[in-house]
């Protein structure tokens, strides 16, 4: 049932996202910003509740290599992308 609840929230964040970027009114869009930083926080305090009680449990830590690699291949794919270069399947 927690799992459902951080799934179901994890949701409606990713929609407030979809919905702030195409709001043009300053106020309702301040209003849904306010709403999913309450939703975030609601699922990060509930997360932590889960991991404590082993009702959720992470993923391994990754090697700060693995991360460096990680962070490195996706900054080289976003440089492409906006620089019009040659796609990571081309190479």
């Amino acid at each position: 049932m927690v799992l459902d609840v951080l799934s179901g929230t994890k949701a409606s964040i990713g929609n407030y996202a979809r919905v702030i970027s195409e709001c043009c009114n300053p106020t309702l869009r301040q209003t849904f910003q306010q709403m999913r930083d309450g939703d975030e926080k609601f699922q990060f305090d509930l997360y932590k509740i889960a991991e404590q009680k082993g009702y959720y449990i992470t993923a391994p830590t990754v090697s700060e290599q693995d991360s460096t690699t990680v962070k490195s291949k996706l900054t080289q794919a976003s440089a492409q992308q906006q620089g019009g270069g040659p796609s990571p399947s081309a190479q």
